[in-house]
């Protein structure tokens, strides 16, 4: 079972941008080839920039940096329409370790600092409207627990690796996840291996193999 690390470093990616790393897990938060362009092409580009309702329910599964929630909140604000976040996360990082990534200034948008911060870090459960297209809010709840039924137009699976948290690349969780999203939805995950794609099959799910962002050969895309 996972374990939430104690031994989080920032470490810079190749694109500049920073994530953490855990020695004690041997993982971290996002490629070293690049975070910022691998959030940018594994969640919007094969997954947002495809889903064209307004409004688009998303789910995230694994918060984590927040650095997702970013990138989507800058999209939406290109997009026009308006996405409802919602991040699945039980172990929140604490806002001295998410202000030691800087993300907004990464993303082009060092204005949104102070702001990205506080709505990473605010109580959990509570919806908070950050513009006209964008709302976020955070839960506690385990992907082990979710019990939402047609909620989600969008899924970004962003988990750590099976390695580490091999509980939540099962067939019961996709599908939990088969039961959330809309007929249509999407889901999209970094991750590629033939144990994940067939256990997204068992669950209902129709999958394709697509390139993957700089660094890692093919990614995975799921439709309901």
């Amino acid at each position: 079972m996972y374990t939430p690390p104690a031994d989080l470093v920032p470490l810079r990616t190749a694109d500049g941008s920073f994530t953490l790393r855990s020695e004690a897990l041997g993982e971290q938060y996002h490629s070293v080839h690049g975070a910022v362009q691998e959030s940018r092409h594994v969640f919007l580009a094969m997954g947002l920039d495809l889903v064209k309702k307004d409004p688009v329910d998303l789910l995230e599964v694994g918060l984590g940096t927040g650095l997702n929630a970013l990138l989507t909140w800058i999209a939406a604000e290109g997009r026009g329409g308006a996405v409802r976040y919602t991040a699945l996360e039980p172990y929140p990082l604490s806002r001295e370790a998410l202000s030691r990534m800087d993300h907004p200034a990464a993303c082009g948008d060092p204005a949104k600092g102070g702001v990205v911060l506080d709505m990473l870090t605010a109580a959990e459960g509570a919806w908070q409207r950050m513009s006209p297209h964008f709302s976020f809010r955070r839960r506690a709840t385990s992907m082990l627990a979710l019990e939402d039924v047609a909620a989600y137009d969008l899924v970004y699976f962003d988990a750590f690796g099976p390695n580490t948290q091999p509980e939540l690349w099962t067939e019961e969780v996709f599908r939990r996840l088969h039961r959330a999203m809309r007929p249509g939805a999407l889901l999209v995950t970094y991750c590629a291996k033939g144990d994940v794609r067939r256990a997204m099959q068992a669950a209902g799910l129709a999958v394709e193999r697509l390139p993957g962002p700089p660094g890692k050969r093919e990614m995975l895309r799921a439709r309901k």
